[in-house]
């Protein structure tokens, strides 16, 4: 017998292979735990790359700090943002959300 057949077969006389039974029960929880949670953790992260990658001059931007600016200036890996009258330096990393494309899809929906 092969394959998965193999695994709920008879191992000597009249018992089971609990080693086999350990192993597939171990592989079932591993499947469970990608798809519920690193799964979903990945595609959250490359969303947030692409918002990152998509940031555009005027777009109205949240930092990981709470502060609310306009994107005036981009660099690599920097983002210059106007908050009130200040002018703040930030990493590009630390954009959390753009403001003004949520509301843009909230009205599409």
């Amino acid at each position: 017998m092969h394959g998965i057949l193999a695994v709920f077969a008879p191992s000597g006389p009249g018992g089971t292979n609990p080693l086999a039974i350990t192993i597939f029960q171990f592989a079932i929880i591993g499947g469970i735990l990608y798809f519920l949670m690193i799964r979903p953790q990945r595609q959250q992260q490359k969303k947030h790359q692409e918002l990152l990658a998509s940031l555009q001059k005027g777009d109205q931007v949240v930092t990981s700090g709470g502060i609310i600016g306009e994107v005036i200036f981009l660099k690599d890996n920097e983002v210059t943002i106007k908050s009130a009258e200040s002018r703040l330096l930030v990493a590009r990393s630390n954009i959390a959300t753009v403001l003004n494309r949520e509301a843009e899809e909230k009205k599409k929906s």
